[in-house]
Formats: structure tokens, sequence, C-alpha cells
């Protein structure tokens, strides 16, 4: 999902167009200083993106750090969902339901019902 915003906000830049075209006349977030540097916020999901990917790699590989990056990451979304209405709260529902996912990964139950060792 970040990553569509990313490449929207590289189409914008390419075709010159000015933040404050894009601010006039779309109501993205509720609060007015993410509103007024949507760029910005536009640019830094692309990061979030990255990182989320190099989660899903980590997790698609086994690791430990990459369970731990995509528990950081729902985390900080969930945290962060408020400041960012009202697209933030289907982020909320998918961040949430992810994290629950990893948490049951981690610490439910093995293939013959026995509760798995925390540590």
């Amino acid at each position: 999902m970040e990553r569509i915003v990313f490449i929207g906000v590289l189409v914008l830049l390419a075709f010159k167009i000015p933040q404050t075209t894009i601010v006039e006349n779309a109501d993205v977030f509720a609060l007015p200083y993410l509103q007024e540097n949507l760029y910005l916020m536009m640019a830094m999901s692309g990061i979030f993106a990255a990182l989320r990917v190099l989660g899903a790699v980590g997790l698609l590989r086994n690791r430990l750090w990459g369970l731990a990056l995509s528990m950081i990451n729902c985390s900080v979304t969930l945290a962060l969902m408020v400041f960012l209405l009202p697209a933030g709260l289907l982020d909320g529902v998918i961040s949430g339901t992810a994290l629950v996912l990893l948490l049951l990964a981690r610490f439910g139950h093995t293939p013959d019902g026995q509760p798995k060792q925390i540590f």
C-alpha cells in the first residue's frame, strides 16, 4: 500500500505538479501539518514500504530479525494510525491483524498441540 503512494509522488514530481495544487483539492489527513507536507509524507512512505518488504523477506527466510522488524512495523503503524486519519483506519486494521498473526506464529502452539517455548 505504501509503495503505491511512493510511486505516486514520483509521478507527481515528474509532471512538476506543485504540492499546493494537491493540498487544495484533496483532504487526505486530519492534521494540518501532515496535510501541508503531503509530498514529504508520500516520500517517507517509500522508506516504510522498503522496511516492510525487508521484514517480509526475513520472515520468508525464517530469520528472527524479520519477525522483530515486522512486529516493530506493525506496532509503529498502530501507534501512528491515529494521526493518519481517515486512511489510517484501514491501515490499522490490516496492521493489527498482521501483528496478531505474527504473535500467534511466534508464541502459539506447535503442530502437536503443545505450547511453544518462549525463550
